[in-house]
């Protein structure tokens, strides 16, 4: 886990989220993860076209997909707040850099501590495939309102050949009463 650099209102609400054992965690009223947090938690396929690679997720929540524009296209100026947020990629030789901005508060960055985050959250990824079953995610959050500064950490995934997504449906929050906390 990578030292991060909180601002003090986040710092008390990560430790909030902590002591009350994630109790408040959106995933569990049904709501999806953002980015970057969905690629920690469910398997996921990349399925890649010439103007767009469209990621999609069995994700707790319900299931969810992601637009990359590859087109060329500019992040836009002032982009509605989504769980996803909105993202445009470039390849940089084998290194897919995804740039992604337009997320709204609602979601926490990880699972196990809570970190929060703002509406200037702004994502980038590094997708570099190590080798044939293994692919390695370089996360960068700036977050000017939740971080006093910049921070990065490093997630690696594994391929599962031969593999399908299943449908996940979160259903009338049926897990929520067993959950402890304050």
């Amino acid at each position: 886990q990578p030292e991060v650099p909180l601002q003090p209102w986040a710092k008390a609400l990560s430790d909030q989220r902590q002591e009350n054992q994630h109790r408040d965690d959106p995933l569990s009223r049904c709501m999806p993860a953002g980015v970057p947090r969905i690629n920690t938690i469910a398997p996921f396929k990349i399925i890649q076209t010439p103007r767009v690679i469209v990621v999609l997720y069995e994700t707790t929540g319900n299931s969810a997909f992601r637009q990359i524009f590859t087109d060329g296209r500019p992040l836009p100026t002032d982009p509605q707040p989504a769980w996803l947020g909105y993202s445009v990629g470039q390849w940089e030789g084998d290194v897919l850099k995804v740039d992604s901005i337009g997320f709204n508060d609602q979601d926490w960055l990880d699972t196990e501590i809570g970190h929060p985050q703002s509406e200037a959250l702004h994502v980038i990824e590094r997708f570099r495939r190590l080798d044939f079953g293994h692919m390695e995610i370089g996360i960068t959050i700036d977050d000017p309102k939740a971080y006093t500064k910049a921070w990065t950490a490093n997630l690696k995934v594994h391929l599962l050949p031969d593999t399908e997504l299943l449908e996940m449906i979160c259903e009338n929050e049926r897990d929520r009463g067993r959950l402890v906390g304050k």
